[in-house]
């Protein structure tokens, strides 16, 4: 069993993947795709700008879970805003963090195998998948624990956030930029 930080840049993919319990990925070979297995963990991590507000959010772990299904292609591609995505897994959602909350990334980086030292860390968080070793996954699950619960309380919190923009507007916040 591997583990991996699945990173969603963007609420829509957010609430896809909670709502599908499937994980898309974009045209294209990437080497940690092609080795996901069924029951590797995913570590599910969303960016700071996931939620459209990089000045309030941070980049977060905010739930596990595991890959149920081989990755393949998909008969039909799917659409997430805006992006195509070809080839896809089933997962088992197992727990999230309350919406807006998880383990900060940034602060935990150094301590990190995954990432370079140095302030361009984040380059790596531009993939869907990030292999992460013994040693990290066990370093973030272990920060997760004391936050996290069953998928399935939480869930509606998440895919609640994930409404449009034009709708944001009426009821008087501010739409993202």
């Amino acid at each position: 069993m591997r583990s991996y930080l699945l990173i969603l840049g963007e609420r829509e993919a957010v609430a896809w993947v909670l709502r599908e319990q499937r994980m898309a990925f974009p045209p294209g070979r990437r080497a940690e795709v092609a080795r996901l297995e069924p029951g590797d963990e995913l570590l599910i991590y969303t960016t700071r700008g996931c939620w459209h507000n990089p000045g309030r959010d941070r980049g977060r772990v905010i739930g596990r879970a595991r890959v149920a299904s081989p990755v393949k292609m998909l008969e039909v591609s799917v659409e997430i805003a805006g992006r195509e995505f070809t080839s896809g897994c089933d997962l088992e959602l197992r727990t999230l963090t309350p919406y807006l909350t998880g383990v900060e990334l940034t602060p935990l980086v150094e301590r990190l195998e995954a990432f370079p030292s140095g302030p361009h860390w984040s380059f790596r968080l531009r993939r869907p998948l990030l292999e992460l070793n013994t040693q990290d996954s066990t370093l973030l699950r272990g920060r997760l624990a004391d936050m996290e619960r069953s998928a399935d309380e939480l869930v509606g919190e998440y895919l609640a956030a994930d409404k449009p923009v034009q709708a944001q507007r009426r009821s008087g916040r501010a739409a993202p930029r």
